[in-house]
């Protein structure tokens, strides 16, 4: 949690196993994941690296900064059908505080790719 009252970034495990699949593909697929929830943000799931299949992404020169989290470097997918996905996934290299449980992890933007699927 963070020291911001106002402000919070909560992160617990999730028991859930978590898939994200574009294209036909699964992207990724875990039992490991995180669940970050975030004043005034839509909740995040975070894949651990070694659940990605990152040979499908490419590192992105785009970068974005969250007070509460720190810099997040983005990856591009790669796809046979639509070619470069630009910026559909981001990762957290040096996460701040109250994020530092998702260093190592992935996250993907929803409306990126086909789904993010929760299942039990």
């Amino acid at each position: 949690m963070t020291n911001d009252a106002v402000h919070r970034v909560e992160i617990a495990a999730n028991q859930h196993r978590l898939r994200v699949i574009h294209g036909g593909i699964t992207l990724a697929d875990t039992w490991r994941g995180l669940t970050l929830m975030e004043t005034g943000e839509p909740v995040v799931f975070y894949f651990p690296r070694e659940d990605v299949n990152m040979s499908r992404f490419e590192r992105s020169d785009h970068t974005t900064r969250c007070p509460y989290k720190g810099v997040a470097t983005h990856f591009h997918l790669l796809t046979e059908e639509e070619g470069k996905v630009e910026n559909a996934a981001w990762s957290y290299e040096a996460p701040l505080g109250a994020a530092a449980r998702v260093k190592g992890y992935v996250a993907f933007y929803p409306s990126l790719v086909d789904r993010i699927d929760q299942t039990s």
